[in-house]
């Protein structure tokens, strides 16, 4: 193998120069190679001929060439006329590209966006209720005074004409009450399933954004959507996030917030007659709404709707056990008197639980065993199977439970006692 040339500096090589210990040097864009006086073969990386300091070093080769010290063979080659054209048009293309990546990245998502700024002022509301499986009353139970009361709203959306005639009109809101998981956004998609209109649903926190007027912009966007769909519905789930009473706090964020409700008191109560957009909101805190929100013109109905009673359960868990294998042994009457207080969400909870155990174990249907088990998970939490007693603490427990289980046997007019054990569960 042959020796690696000898790298040298632009000073250094300007000294070999003058001293005559250059021999040869090929000049090639950027660098000059050759051999010096002594047969090694060396390297210079230089700027190009074209430049200033390029025509310098060229002066400074050509007075070496005929120099006294010794002279020094070189030639300068020309680049390849195929490189330079690729040189130049990359010149030409980087930034033509980089516009074209501008426009397709920045501009054109603005433009798309209703020329807004990342489209902040644009609504979150989500269209439901055209496509995909439909909620209908049917498919809700145990809230029956509650869907009464909004049957007339659906009967004014199929029958708009019936009710102008006669000079009446429709409630501009509706605003359901009541506490986690008893079926207001469920009850809200059965009356968009019934009335087969346009249904937008929207969290009362999707309005709220850190950025001035944004919130507003929401709202009018949102009720301008409606209005382009009319006859249509709106459900604002969660209201309180958005509706809470003004001058409750100070500082900015408070103060967006209070935009937001004032651009939504104004949209609700511009309401045209029959413009065929009716507002329904949930809640479960209606106590910390504004004032504003809540009078007459605004949302005109208060609809409550709580757990529902033991009739109301039986119902529920039929319409969630549809489509579930049960056993002939499950009952669901009694199923029903052992969830006290559940919610409509608790209930679906059990069947689910039931199903999963039911898998769990390798059965082909659900028990009643399966369900009960399932109720105490829910109730209770699952069993703490390995949590160590001692026989003492074992007897003690014992008796106290029996006590529990003797004494609600003996009194009237208490629940029945289902199922008396000791076992550990949750945080008990």
């Amino acid at each position: 193998m042959g020796q690696r040339p000898v790298t040298l500096g632009t000073g250094e090589f300007k000294d070999k120069l003058s001293q005559g210990n250059v021999a040869t040097a090929n000049w090639q864009l950027d660098k000059i190679s050759g051999k010096l006086a002594d047969g090694k073969e060396y390297q210079v990386t230089v700027v190009d001929r074209n430049t200033q300091a390029g025509a310098d070093l060229a002066r400074v080769l050509d007075s070496a060439k005929n120099g006294a010290a010794g002279k020094v063979i070189w030639d300068y080659q020309e680049p390849p006329v195929a490189q330079g054209i690729a040189s130049l048009l990359g010149m030409i293309m980087l930034p033509a590209l980089l516009l074209v990546l501008f426009w397709l990245f920045v501009v054109r998502p603005a433009q798309a966006g209703g020329n807004q700024a990342m489209s902040f002022g644009r609504s979150k509301a989500r269209r439901v209720g055209e496509s995909g499986t439909k909620i209908t009353f049917d498919d809700v139970a145990g809230i029956e005074e509650a869907k009464q009361e909004l049957f007339e709203i659906v009967d004014f959306l199929k029958n708009t004409k019936k009710y102008a005639a006669l000079g009446a009109k429709i409630p501009k809101g509706v605003l359901l009450t009541g506490p986690p998981g008893v079926g207001k956004t469920h009850l809200a998609r059965a009356i968009a399933g019934e009335a087969g209109v346009p249904f937008f649903h929207i969290s009362g926190s999707d309005f709220v954004e850190m950025f001035v007027g944004v919130g507003a912009a929401r709202v009018r966007d949102l009720f301008e959507t409606a209005k382009a769909h009319r006859p249509s519905l709106i459900f604002v789930d969660e209201i309180d996030a958005v509706g809470r009473q003004r001058g409750a706090g100070l500082g900015g964020g408070h103060d967006e917030r209070e935009q937001t409700l004032n651009q939504l008191l104004v949209e609700m109560d511009g309401f045209d007659p029959n413009s065929g957009v009716i507002m329904i909101a949930a809640t479960n805190r209606p106590d910390v709404l504004d004032p504003a929100l809540l009078r007459p013109g605004r949302f005109d109905r208060q609809v409550v709707v709580d757990a529902p009673d033991q009739v109301g359960r039986e119902a529920i868990l039929k319409i969630h056990a549809k489509g579930k294998p049960l056993d002939p042994s499950v009952d669901l009457e009694i199923l029903s008197k052992r969830t006290p207080g559940f919610t409509g969400a608790d209930l679906a909870n059990t069947l689910n639980e039931g199903a999963l155990l039911a898998a769990r174990r390798g059965h082909m249907r659900i028990g009643m065993s399966d369900l009960e088990e399932a109720l105490d998970r829910v109730i209770a939490g699952p069993q703490r199977r390995s949590r160590i007693m001692d026989a003492k603490e074992r007897e003690v427990i014992a008796f106290h439970e029996a006590g529990h289980a003797v004494v609600g046997e003996s009194l009237e007019n208490t629940d029945p006692v289902h199922k008396v054990t000791i076992l550990p569960r949750g945080m008990s």
